[in-house]
């Protein structure tokens, strides 16, 4: 195992590679965003994961996420990572939760969290939960609908520079209804988002607990570029902090 993260360790050094293999990271949502994290984590050397997702891989995701291939539609995204994770570090330890977040479902503790969730209920519960249980996390906002990958940022809520932007908006209006308004860094884009078409649809889930959740949800669109880069960059932080 050493030779595998022996690069890594050149640059952080021995101290801060037994740092990451003694570390838990959790990721929500196995996208175009959390899907890069997951594999960045992997190869730097985590050495627990707790990865959240309940989705199977469609042709629509082809055009951005790493697991999404002709060859593996129709699979689950949570069982794809475990096959790829595993194969990258034989040793690492996987939480593997095939499920729809809701704040009902399930309780976790990590020493940081990944937010990748594109349903807003589900991801405001989720930082709400962090910031009530003082659990680290970074949340994807602003991936979705842009093209230019070199207009990502890392900030604090409070300091989002494009708070206009329609999800952005919604996110921090829920967040200020709880008293959020700071403490949760973000990574986010100062384009402009664009969509050639206005796209919604009714989505039915059942949890693995039987709770019933019905939404809708807008379609936006999504390019190669954006969302794999915001994954990259909230995998950097985490590991950043970690070591430090």
């Amino acid at each position: 195992m050493n030779e595998i993260f022996s690069r890594n360790e050149l640059y952080w050094g021995k101290t801060a590679q037994e740092r990451l293999s003694l570390s838990h990271v959790a990721i929500f949502g196995l996208g175009g965003v959390g899907g890069y994290s997951a594999e960045m984590l992997a190869r730097a050397g985590v050495g627990e994961l707790t990865i959240v997702d309940f989705d199977n891989v469609s042709k629509t995701n082809i055009n951005r996420q790493i697991i999404a291939l002709n060859s593996t539609i129709g699979e689950k995204k949570t069982k794809l990572f475990e096959n790829r994770l595993k194969d990258i570090n034989p040793n690492i330890k996987l939480n593997i939760i095939d499920d729809f977040y809701t704040e009902n479902n399930y309780n976790f503790s990590a020493d940081f969290v990944i937010d990748a969730i594109d349903t807003m209920r589900s991801k405001i519960s989720l930082l709400e939960y962090c910031v009530k249980q003082n659990i680290p996390v970074i949340s994807s906002m602003g991936a979705g609908n842009r093209i230019d990958p070199t207009k990502l940022y890392i900030s604090d809520i409070s300091e989002i520079k494009n708070k206009k932007a329609p999800f952005v908006s919604n996110v921090l209006y829920q967040l200020k209804k709880r008293g959020i308004e700071t403490g949760i860094t973000v990574v986010t884009s100062e384009e402009t988002p664009t969509v050639q078409e206005k796209i919604s649809e009714v989505e039915n889930i059942t949890t693995n607990s039987g709770e019933q959740i019905e939404f809708t949800k807008i379609i936006p669109s999504s390019t190669p570029f954006v969302a794999s880069t915001a994954g990259i960059y909230m995998a950097s932080y985490v590991v950043q902090r970690i070591i430090k």
